[in-house]
């Protein structure tokens, strides 16, 4: 069976993740435009892109777990998906880190949304909006981590270790991605302090960002040394509880000061 530690580590994952600068820039960008035309759905943008996000992990990391008694994969792929991986956060990481120190008006950093075909980019239904978690998911990067869940979780209990593995990531993903539009929706609905607050919470969400993306390539290339086995399991739990926390503490920040503005 998965160890906990080890679904705490992909619960994190998922965390951070639903905090990718591309994630909060399309969720952002269609709560944006969603937020007038179809005020009750746009706080629950973020948990439809989620939805068709995990749609597809699931799919790639079920699958491969079903294929993997017809092909063997060679020793090496593992470490090069992972080395792979860790270059994607390292830029991610190092990029918002820049527009942060260097711009007065940061906006997130990513480059899968130029993957979407326009007209469904911006579109505001529904369907639309779980068919570009979908897509997003399909990306390189996502998609060989799906995969390389799947290869591993055959070893350790075969489709259904796979499920649950690809669910975990999803509930850690789901809840930042849903507390991102939940978020902006009830800033945008806040007048006169509308810009200004949103990017107040769009740079503490990009030092989260940043803080995660270094934190996980860190602790990815430490297990690569063979190092993080060192690692206490109440570690993996204290990571999990923490970056949940944060995410946590910014909505009710961001509540606090919506209120504030309101009554001021």
């Amino acid at each position: 069976m998965i160890e906990f530690s080890a679904l705490w580590l992909i619960f994190v994952l998922g965390l951070r993740h639903g905090l990718d600068p591309d994630h909060v820039a399309v969720i952002d960008n269609i709560v944006f435009r969603t937020v007038e035309v179809r005020p009750r759905l746009a706080q629950w943008v973020g948990t439809l892109f989620a939805l068709g996000h995990s749609l597809s992990v699931a799919a790639v990391a079920i699958g491969v777990s079903l294929a993997a008694g017809a092909f063997v994969l060679p020793a090496w792929t593992a470490p090069m998906i992972d080395l792979a991986v860790i270059g994607l956060l390292l830029i991610v990481g190092t990029l918002n880190l820049n527009a942060l120190l260097t711009r007065t008006r940061y906006t997130p950093i990513g480059w899968r949304s130029g993957l979407v075909p326009k007209r469904l980019r911006n579109s505001t239904h529904p369907l639309a909006v779980v068919a570009i978690g979908a897509i997003f998911g399909l990306v390189f990067d996502t998609a060989t981590q799906a995969a390389a869940w799947g290869a591993a979780a055959t070893a350790k209990g075969g489709t259904t270790a796979a499920l649950v593995i690809a669910a975990t990531f999803a509930i850690g993903m789901m809840l930042a991605d849903t507390l991102d539009s939940q978020i902006v929706a009830r800033l945008l609905r806040t007048r006169g302090r509308t810009t200004a607050t949103v990017q107040r919470y769009r740079r503490a969400v990009g030092w989260l960002v940043v803080a995660l993306s270094f934190g996980t390539a860190g602790y990815a290339l430490a297990e690569l040394a063979g190092l993080a086995a060192a690692l206490p399991e109440g570690a993996f739990t204290t990571i999990g509880v923490l970056a949940a926390a944060a995410i946590i503490l910014l909505l009710l920040a961001s509540r606090w000061r919506s209120t504030a503005g309101t009554r001021a």
